[in-house]
């Protein structure tokens, strides 16, 4: 199972308590743990978390940098917990604009994770899903599939020469009911769970719930019910 999840809301959820923004940011990277560890106990194959949009460049500098810090800091901190858990990391999205310190954090925690089998966990770090179908199709020679094309688009975005999985459930908070630019290739088949919970406050039991939604619906990838009820 492939779930992703955008991550919104934890400025909102700050400015609220009357915090800072970034003070939201850092309390959203302790959600991350608790709900890392929540997706390799419910055995969930690939969990991808938007971290960073291309869009998110344009917000205040000061939010700018402090997210980035803290992300690197995340890197530094998580990844010997990622080995104990069997947790392989990954970060999609372009990285010629990101700092020579980032960059080498984001490799040190491929590099050493890279064995992990329970989870792979690939954090979107200035993502952008049409910058990344563009360059793909772009590239020369041309797909053959479908496959091949999700292969491409795996190259562009750094996360290696293997096509991914689709993603199976879209999980957002923060009460907004859009993709924002999030995998929308991998998404084209993809259940969407909405909540209005800012994601500071998004626990066990809300992921729980959405993957409680995911199961109770019925897939049928452009067939019948009648077809999928006969297939068994």
């Amino acid at each position: 199972m492939h779930v992703a999840i955008i991550m919104d809301g934890n400025g909102r959820w700050a400015v609220r308590r009357g915090m800072p923004r970034t003070a939201g940011h850092v309390r959203g990277a302790r959600v991350v743990r608790s709900i890392v560890a929540a997706a390799v106990r419910e055995r969930i194959e690939i969990l991808t978390l938007y971290a960073f949009s291309m869009d998110n460049w344009s917000r205040p500098a000061v939010e700018v940098a402090a997210l980035l810090r803290l992300f690197r800091r995340y890197l530094l901190t998580e990844t010997h917990r990622c080995i104990e858990q069997g947790v392989r990391l990954s970060v999609i999205g372009r990285r010629d604009r990101l700092s020579a310190p980032l960059l080498a954090a984001i490799e040190r925690a491929e590099k050493v994770t890279a064995h992990g089998t329970r989870l792979h966990l690939r954090m979107a770090v200035d993502y952008s899903a049409r910058y990344s179908i563009l360059q793909a199709a772009g590239r020369g020679p041309r797909a053959d599939d479908m496959q091949d094309f999700q292969r491409l688009i795996n190259e562009v975005s750094h996360a290696g020469a293997s096509a991914a999985r689709d993603v199976d459930l879209l999980i957002r908070t923060g009460g907004e009911q859009r993709l924002s630019d999030f995998l929308l290739w991998e998404c084209a088949y993809a259940e969407l769970y909405f909540t209005e919970t800012y994601w500071p406050a998004f626990g066990k039991a809300e992921l729980y719930q959405a993957l409680e939604s995911f199961h109770g619906r019925e897939r049928r990838f452009g067939r019948t019910r009648e077809q999928i009820r006969s297939a068994g």
